[in-house]
């Protein structure tokens, strides 16, 4: 017994030291640069899927190992590393940092419940809606950190209101008198749990997120709150506990969902993008305005049948409870519309700074939008002697400039109204944003390019393709539904960014070799990979909402099963409908190169 808990507590040591050694027969027998950019390939891909180093220190192995293997020169590789994605990452975490410092997200979170009403169905409805659009702009985990302790407040309070109503009865029930139904006014007090954010890099090395990919960011000053803890947890009967249930889930799934919508909510649409842009650079297809409007209708339909699937599980779907008019308010539904309420007049008008950061997060999104629409010429058209040299990417560092430049205060007079102070304190500082920063995702994705480019130059790449020909005599349905199968299993194990990583240079090939439009099948297995909806450590909203005590593994596993059927069966409808016009995807294209049909379609 001693032995193993010895190898267990050395495991990832041994992997780390038996991986590279156990793989070295392959480019020592088979002397080529395709088996030893293979070699590399598989030794990153094994640290990555199971994060035996943190993620980024794998992704610096490429700079290491190709040019020992005479694969690409240093400086080739270096090059790798920085590409246009990260000046649009740099943009939007410039947005999302101020969006977090000056409480904004909870303004747009609260108002929006408030809008949805507090039946409990409408309510998580709500909450989904709020979190997935927070999430479209925001990283997935931050989008989850934010709403959560909202929502467990709205939870705590509702078993609340129901004892005070048993409460009430049993005094009326005895003779007595209640004039009013009291409801708590401390919201703190009936928090279970609450979220102090701090300032933490995920890496391979963390417990119960280990998948995580993004960063958490201390940005909002921080927060007096209880540690997670299902200790004393009381439910007044089954119905609270599944309220509290599909909360909790409703906020997980939807901030993964919502980052679906747009090119940079999440890492790995922003590493496809940087991906295929680099591998086919005559395409302009791909860009925020193309993406918004393929996953928008994708977002929707899973957001509601995700909600759908949700209650049905959890509750049960009435239709004739939901939708009946003029039905008084119950003591739960008044108590949840209380708390909303309270905790949105605490917020206080809109200051300035929320005001500044609210224009410049439209206009950041207008900009992205009218770049390059498609059907009309775009402001990028002003630079017509120049195509193509103007991206996403500057709009969002033009827009990230302006946090750096905007003064957070405006002019202020002294008590007796004849001095003019003005303190000048832009609305971020370069300690704030290096915070918020998720540098890991940008040395992993820095590697993920240079893995690509390894795989060009020694032309591994063309080996894989040339092997999966044999796919060609599928169905392209079936091809599609088997790559999104794949990753979507392997998600659940890896982290997001590591498995569209390793398998975008596998899936491109692949398109080409069969003859197809490499976006047919990019796009699908790109949309899948953030489909890790089983586990508690698949992603970070994940291990966030379960660490609040009200979930079971198997609670996760069986509502994320459905889900994640429900995702591939949307994005499958996508690609094979609306998707086919908007890329013409049921054509090879000129910006594709030019591969001899070997299959015969």
């Amino acid at each position: 017994m001693k032995v193993i808990k010895t190898l267990l507590v050395y495991r990832r040591f041994l992997l780390i030291f038996f991986t590279p050694l156990l793989l070295l027969p392959l480019p020592l027998v088979i002397r080529t640069k395709e088996a030893e950019c293979a070699y590399t390939l598989f030794v990153v891909a094994i640290f990555w899927l199971t994060e035996a180093l943190p993620l980024a220190v794998s992704a610096l192995l490429p700079a290491l190992m190709f040019p020992l293997f005479g694969i690409m020169a240093s400086k080739q590789v270096a090059s790798a590393y920085f590409k246009d994605f990260h000046l649009l990452l740099t943009g939007v975490i410039c947005l999302a940092t101020s969006i977090e410092k000056w409480n904004l997200h909870k303004r747009i979170a609260l108002k929006m419940v408030m809008l949805v009403g507090v039946n409990p169905a409408w309510l998580t409805l709500g909450f989904m809606i709020s979190c997935a659009f927070l999430s479209m702009w925001l990283s997935n985990t931050s989008a989850a950190a934010m709403v959560m302790p909202i929502v467990e407040a709205v939870a705590q309070q509702i078993i609340s209101a129901e004892a005070e109503v048993d409460g009430l009865e049993m005094t009326h029930a005895n003779g007595a008198t209640n004039h009013a139904l009291e409801l708590d006014e401390d919201i703190d007090e009936c928090k279970a749990v609450g979220w102090k954010e701090k300032t933490k890099q995920i890496n391979g090395y963390s417990n119960g997120s280990a998948h995580a990919v993004h960063t958490v960011c201390k940005i909002e000053k921080e927060k007096e709150t209880s540690e997670p803890s299902d200790t004393g947890r009381k439910y007044r009967n089954k119905r609270d506990h599944m309220i509290c249930k599909v909360m909790c889930l409703c906020i997980a799934y939807s901030s993964t969902i919502g980052g679906l919508t747009t090119i940079t909510g999440t890492s790995t649409n922003l590493i496809f993008a940087e991906h295929f842009n680099t591998r086919y650079p005559d395409c302009q297809c791909i860009n925020f305005g193309t993406w918004f409007i393929l996953c928008i209708p994708i977002t929707l339909i899973i957001l509601v049948l995700s909600w759908v699937w949700l209650l049905w599980l959890f509750l049960g779907f009435n239709f004739k409870e939901m939708f009946k008019c003029g039905k008084e308010k119950s003591p739960r539904e008044q108590a949840s519309a209380q708390v909303i309420k309270e905790e949105y007049n605490k917020l206080g008008p809109m200051s300035y700074p929320e005001i500044i950061t609210l224009v410049l997060f439209i206009l950041m999104a207008l900009l992205w939008f009218t770049r390059d629409p498609g059907f009309i010429s775009g402001w990028a058209s002003l630079f017509s002697a120049y195509p193509g040299f103007a991206t996403d990417s500057t709009a969002a560092l033009m827009i990230g400039l302006l946090f750096f430049i905007i003064p957070a205060k405006t002019l202020s007079r002294t008590s007796n109204g004849e001095n003019i102070v003005f303190d000048y304190t832009p609305l971020i500082t370069w300690k704030e944003f290096q915070a918020c920063m998720p540098w890991e995702i940008a040395i992993l994705v820095g590697g993920g390019f240079a893995l690509a480019d390894g795989c060009e130059v020694s032309k591994l790449s063309e080996w894989i393709g040339s092997k999966l020909t044999p796919l060609g005599s599928l169905p392209i349905w079936l091809t599609i539904l088997i790559s999104s199968l794949i990753v979507t299993t392997i998600t659940e194990v890896a982290s997001n960014p590591a498995t569209i990583t390793i398998f975008l240079p596998i899936l491109a090939p692949l398109a080409e070799a069969i003859h197809v439009n490499p976006l047919y099948i990019l796009i699908p297995s790109t949309l899948c990979t953030s489909f890790a909806f089983l586990l508690p450590v698949a992603n970070p909203p994940n291990a966030i909402v379960f660490a609040y005590g009200h979930l079971k593994v198997i609670d996760m596993v069986k509502a994320g099963l459905g889900i994640n059927i429900i995702g591939v069966a949307v994005v499958m409808l996508a690609v094979m409908t609306w998707g086919v016009p908007m890329f013409e995807l049921n054509t090879y294209p000129s910006w594709a190169p030019a591969i001899a049909n070997r299959t015969g379609l």
